[in-house]
């Protein structure tokens, strides 16, 4: 009795300790399957095949395929993704075996897989998850020479290692499939369908209805978790299916949803029945929205009554546009002057005509990428096994190209870690022929282990996994001479020490898992052929010699990390969507008039705009990753990054608009209005160009851009005869709300300024600033 009370006491609090170490308990089920698996694996290999090579290639196929991969997708999934990454392991064994005689070769085809292996994690998360795992299925051969007659044990051990893991991920404590960002998109989604019908009801019955605020709170509180989680990480949360895409593509669109829900103005003066249409909308977009975080959280649910919902409200889109033009002032032919303050009245009265169309853009692409996430989510066993797609936003292998084309590029923060560890490794398998050390593969493991993205977290990691395998080798080697050679009691051993071996590293430290690692293999080399304490020796030796090739290229290659080239992709950021905006409009200008030559759809702007922004997301999350303090407050990076997810999505909202335009001429003359709005295009794509410059140093923060009461003045009455004109009203409309578009990009320029301020260490622009990235030379960063 007193024992089962005292568990009682105590059992729950260390279970949530080890909750609190161990999320969800990963790391515990990967260390058990291991502890399991690889115990009985390596007792078959060597008590009943009997070869050295199936035991080794078995042995370390089981130790990192179970730990050193996380496939958290559904079991049909995982299936896949495992037969794919046995299937690898074949063909880098294969390839490694054939080059590891020669050492030049070997040197020269560590660098080339190498570098392919850690660029390709570009492509998709799981890849990036793989790179160990891949990387390790090249090392081992080629770091261990062998004639291609002992080819076939080396395969014969990585298909034991590739069954067992197969059988062992399905039914020895399966996890449950794991998105981490469904939860906080479903969260987002209702809080923003809760503000919007509060902002329709405000709107609609002016400002006795219930405050908004409350709910633009809780709107902006779940947004900014769900990009806290989305950043969490170090990979791009994506990969090559639709389902995962469509996930991914909803946080951009969500977060722009965000400003634009938060940036609503005060119904215009007139009454409450001006504001009839933008206030169906609204609410239809809330609908929408509550729909689409139902069919997120139960995608069997089936798509019928969003699709319904999607109707209706492109049938509101077109009432908003005609109401949009019939409402404006000087439709109804007043007899006022048609001075500033006209003009104003004009404008504000398509505010929230402006914002309605905003937010219907928006709502439609959100609804459009969560029918296909719940599409590919009700594809059954087979077809998930099978690698069936439904509803592709792009073709795969398109998609694939797209995102690594757009790393091929000097400054790519991924393109300096793939080089800086392709390296790395090549020169430790020089370095290891070079020394004749006897176990090659430590070497380059170690340097593999150590290398981070910037010098110092490198150095750091060597010093803790050098630290870490002198503790495991003096305990290893303590144990050998405590039990002397018997079998039996290091088989009792061996779970225990691979148990540690693969829940330390996530749970507890780097340092605990290269010492946990150190014991199991000085105890799998004492099991069968003795080899006393000489293991932990060699183990350590080859571990500093990896250490210091790994901290030697860290100095050399890209020392500074993602911080370093954190401001460039922002500011290449910044252009290219500038330069697509203004691209946009160009073409939008150029189908609503004669007498001007059809601009062809910037398509090429756009998809540069979009590679830029997955460059600017890389470096961040890296930088987020990087241990240490941040030179760069993250929370104004952020704000930094959004805006450009604001600007680009705002070139895609401009560019959809005009997309739908029926007929392009209809032979009225809209030179003036072309004017305007590609002269307020000009001077917008120029102030975040000189944005642009001062992330880079080149410049101070420039001032933001002064409301221009005579350009909106002039815009007005350049569509002034298009809106009696039946024909022409909604082209009107549209070249109006294009140059609202430009209006909000302006607007966000005040927050921009001051973010960007903020992270030069508060220098104004009258003073000399420290760049946000300085060029060139070895000294401070920022």
């Amino acid at each position: 009795m007193r024992e089962a009370r005292h568990w009682r006491q105590t059992g729950p609090g260390l279970l949530g300790r080890l909750r609190t170490r161990d999320p969800g308990l990963a790391a515990t089920r990967r260390a058990a399957r291991a502890a399991v698996v690889l115990p009985a694996v390596v007792a078959v290999c060597s008590n009943v095949i009997g070869s050295p090579t199936v035991t080794t290639f078995a042995a370390f196929g089981i130790f990192s395929m179970l730990l050193l991969v996380k496939f958290t997708d559904p079991m049909p999934l995982r299936i896949r993704s495992r037969a794919a990454l046995a299937l690898a392991w074949v063909v880098l064994i294969c390839f490694g075996t054939l080059v590891s005689t020669r050492a030049w070769l070997a040197t020269l085809s560590m660098f080339l897989v190498g570098f392919l292996v850690l660029f390709s994690g570009v492509v998709s998360s799981a890849l990036a998850g793989a790179r160990t795992v891949l990387l390790l299925a090249f090392i081992l051969p080629v770091t261990l020479p062998a004639p291609l007659g002992e080819l076939p044990e080396r395969l014969a051990g990585a298909a034991l290692a590739a069954g067992a893991t197969m059988l062992a991920s399905a039914f020895l404590w399966p996890r449950a499939p794991v998105e981490p960002l469904r939860q906080p998109t479903i969260d987002t989604c209702r809080a923003l369908a809760a503000h919007l019908r509060a902002e329709a009801a405000h709107l609609r019955d002016g400002p006795g209805t219930p405050a908004t605020a409350p709910t633009a709170a809780r709107a902006a509180e779940s947004i900014h978790r769900l990009r806290d989680v989305f950043e969490s990480t170090p990979h791009r949360p994506t990969g090559l299916s639709t389902g995962a895409r469509a996930l991914v593509r909803l946080v951009d669109e969500l977060t722009w949803m965000d400003l634009i829900a938060r940036g609503g103005r005060q119904p215009a003066e007139g009454g409450p029945g001006i504001c009839a249409a933008p206030v169906a909308v609204e609410n239809e977009t809330a609908t929408i929205m509550d729909l689409a975080a139902g069919l997120l959280e139960n995608p069997h649910a089936g798509p019928d009554g969003l699709a319904r919902a999607v109707e209706r409200l492109r049938g509101h889109l077109e009432v908003l546009e005609e109401a949009a033009a019939a409402q404006l002032p000087v439709y109804r032919r007043t007899a006022r002057t048609h001075g500033a303050e006209d003009t104003d009245e004009r404008l504000s009265s398509l505010d929230p005509s402006f914002r309605a169309q905003q937010l219907g853009f928006v709502v439609l692409r959100i609804a459009s990428d969560v029918g296909l996430y719940a599409a590919a989510e009700r594809r059954t066993w087979t077809q998930r096994l099978l690698g069936t797609e439904v509803g592709r936003l792009t073709d795969p292998l398109r998609s694939a190209r797209e995102r690594a084309l757009a790393h091929v590029e000097r400054n790519s923060v991924w393109m300096h870690n793939s080089l800086r560890g392709a390296a790395g490794l090549a020169l430790a398998v020089a370095a290891a022929d070079f020394t004749g050390v006897d176990q090659s593969f430590w070497v380059v493991l170690a340097t593999l282990s150590v290398l981070q993205s910037n010098a110092l977290n490198t150095g750091q990691s060597a010093l803790r996994g050098l630290t870490g395998t002198a503790l495991g080798a003096l305990v290893g080697v303590g144990l050998i001479q405590l039990l002397g050679q018997h079998g039996f009691l290091l088989w009792i051993l061996l779970p225990v020490a691979v148990f540690a071996a693969g829940f330390a590293p996530g749970a507890v430290s780097f340092a605990a898992g290269q010492a946990a690692f150190a014991v199991t293999l000085v105890i799998l080399y004492n099991i069968g052929r003795p080899t006393g304490w000489q293991v932990g020796l060699t183990r350590v030796e080859d571990v500093a010699l990896g250490c210091g090739i790994g901290v030697a290229v860290g100095l050399l290659l890209w020392p500074r990390g993602a911080a370093a080239a954190l401001g460039t992709a922002l500011a290449a950021a910044y252009r290219h969507s500038a330069g697509f905006l203004t691209s946009a409009v160009e073409y939008g200008v150029s189908r609503c008039a004669t007498g001007r030559f059809p601009v062809a759809s910037p398509a090429d702007r756009q998809r540069e705009a979009a590679a830029a922004a997955r460059r600017l997301d890389d470096a961040f999350r890296s930088y987020l990753a990087e241990r240490g303090p941040k030179p760069v407050p993250p929370a104004e990076m952020s704000a930094l990054v959004t805006g450009v997810v604001a600007l680009r999505l705002a070139g895609d909202a401009v560019l959809s608009m005009w997309l739908r335009q029926g007929d392009p001429h209809d032979g009225e003359d809209r030179t003036a209005a072309q004017h305007e709005l590609l002269t307020s295009a000009d001077q917008l794509s120029a102030w975040y160009s000189g944005l642009a410059d001062s992330l880079e140093g080149a410049r101070p923060v420039p001032e933001p851009l002064p409301y221009d009461v005579q350009a909106d003045n002039r815009l007005v009455k350049a569509v002034r005869r298009d809106l009696y004109n039946e024909r022409a009203r909604t082209t009107a409309v549209r070249v109006i709300w294009t140059g609202d578009h430009l209006a909000t990009a302006r607007d966000r320029q005040s927050a921009l300024t001051a973010a960007a301020r903020r992270v030069s260490g508060g220098y104004g622009t009258g003073r000399k600033r420290p760049p946000l990235v300085r060029r060139g030379g070895t000294g401070p960063e920022w």
